[in-house]
């Protein structure tokens, strides 16, 4: 019953409807979603939503030292050269949402579990940097397929909150904004008739959803999502200035003029003087 309420509370916040059970079964007898049960739903719903704290589950991958944690589905590299470090979490399809939580940062605590929750933890600060795929090929155990929401964190992380030998933990966890060091970078990769840009580093809310590009022969092009925080576009701009503009999911937009000089080379990272 707890299971059928959670999941319907996360219908609810997302305003899907239609996505409700109009009956429910329980020991072999028919329960209407009468008015008491979405009443207790809805109070359920605003309290979370009041709190800013909303419920899923947390294990972990890879080692101490992080190895596994590197590169991943949305196209970071080096986690450390790039400055995430150790601090990173890979989503469930439900958070991730497609790549475009990719440098989201999420405040996350154990709970509920007495036995494997290290008492007076506190919480812990990741970013989001990789994706945990769901599995359908076993029937339990499947704890990034959707709707559910998890967070697959670094080792180093994961141990701050709960006991390694846990394996997988109850936990709490609310977005909360990122603090970096410097400003926005872009690394241009590519070819000279194709332009491939990693963009990274994003305070604030952490997570592009736009990218326009301007070299200083052209006007303002919409650049494409190709995965991750990975923007691209078709055009030729090699020997010419590049300039950037970005935005972040919140709608906050900087533009960087004149970043890279018309001298710039595939493979080189470019940081602007500003940040989110």
């Amino acid at each position: 019953m707890i299971n059928l309420l959670n999941q319907s509370i996360h219908l609810y916040k997302s305003q899907n409807f239609s996505s409700f059970p109009t009956c429910i079964t329980m020991a072999g007898s028919p329960f209407l979603l009468g008015g008491v049960i979405f009443t207790t739903l809805l109070v359920l719903a605003m309290a979370s939503s009041k709190s800013g704290w909303y419920d899923a589950h947390a294990t972990f991958y890879g080692d101490m030292q992080g190895k596994e944690t590197m590169q991943g589905a949305c196209g970071y590299g080096d986690l450390f050269k790039q400055g995430y470090g150790l601090e990173t979490t890979a989503l469930s399809a439900a958070l991730f949402d497609g790549g475009l939580s990719c440098g989201a940062c999420f405040k996350i605590r154990c709970v509920n579990d007495p036995q494997w929750c290290i008492p007076d933890a506190g919480t812990i600060t990741v970013t989001a940097t990789n994706f945990c795929p769901a599995n359908y090929s076993k029937p339990t155990g499947n704890w990034c397929n959707p709707p559910l929401q998890h967070f697959d964190l670094s080792m180093p992380m994961f141990v701050k909150i709960a006991h390694y030998k846990a394996g997988i933990v109850p936990v709490q966890y609310r977005r909360v904004g990122c603090h970096r060091r410097g400003g926005v970078k872009f690394e241009i990769k590519g070819n000279p008739y194709w332009v491939l840009v990693l963009v990274f580093n994003v305070g604030g809310v952490g997570d592009v959803s736009n990218v326009k590009i301007k070299g200083s022969n052209t006007r303002w092009m919409q650049m494409s999502r190709n995965w991750g925080q990975n923007w691209d576009v078709g055009v030729v701009l090699v020997r010419q200035t590049l300039s950037f503009q970005v935005t972040t999911r919140d709608r906050k937009m900087i533009q960087f003029h004149n970043l890279a000089p018309a001298h710039w080379l595939f493979g080189q990272t470019f940081e602007g003087k500003s940040n989110f």
